[in-house]
């Protein structure tokens, strides 16, 4: 099997390889190098076959750390993200676990650093929700969690209720509501009807 042609895609590091005048793929330009490939070598079919799977590891690793670079993931959002791009899973899990050996993927630190950035916005039982959508496991989350505290959960009911009943006049409508509200973003009935007090008699 001959290589035919090698054929740059645009300004970036990526070719089209032609072997015996059809296209074998995209390959990256690390891994054309590491091997010096030139047109006009021949190798076998398994050295292809080897090829193709080098250049999914080296291209599936890469996008994964390029999309880290920007932004924290979840391991089962990474995942995603890899298969959206046609990813072959032994590719993926060959990334997923180099990347959680280099540290760059920790559902661990994902979660304290969502919680922290989300604590004074959202309710405990939201937070959680989000976390478990995103492939954080629950046992990481209750930990993450522990030092969200009771009162740290009512300061955000309550500027949740001040928000939502400023200008509004105080009657048995707007009191149902506004626990169906606070219900929906996740607070506690407790926590609620402590917020409705304080608010109403505030304003009282």
């Amino acid at each position: 099997m001959k290589i035919t042609e090698i054929k740059k895609i645009g300004k970036g590091d990526r070719y089209y390889l032609y072997v015996d005048d059809e296209c074998l793929g995209v390959m990256e330009a690390e891994v054309l190098a590491r091997h010096s490939l030139k047109t006009g070598q021949e190798f076998d079919k398994n050295f292809f076959d080897d090829l193709i799977l080098e250049n999914g590891d080296y291209a599936c690793f890469n996008r994964a750390l390029g999309l880290l670079a920007k932004l924290m993931k979840t391991e089962k959002q990474l995942r995603d993200y890899l298969k959206e791009k046609k990813y072959p899973k032994v590719c993926i899990d060959k990334a997923i676990e180099k990347l959680k050996e280099y540290g760059y993927i920790n559902d661990e630190a994902y979660a304290e650093n969502y919680i922290n950035l989300s604590s004074a916005s959202k309710s405990r039982r939201k937070i959680k929700y989000e976390l478990l959508a995103k492939g954080v496991k629950e046992e990481i989350i209750e930990n993450a969690l522990e030092s969200f505290t009771d009162e740290n959960e009512y300061d955000v009911c309550l500027k949740f209720a001040e928000k939502y009943l400023k200008n509004k006049q105080i009657d048995l409508k707007t009191k149902q509501k506004f626990y169906s509200h606070l219900a929906g973003k996740g607070f506690g009935f407790s926590d609620i009807a402590r917020a409705w007090e304080e608010v109403t008699n505030d304003r009282d």
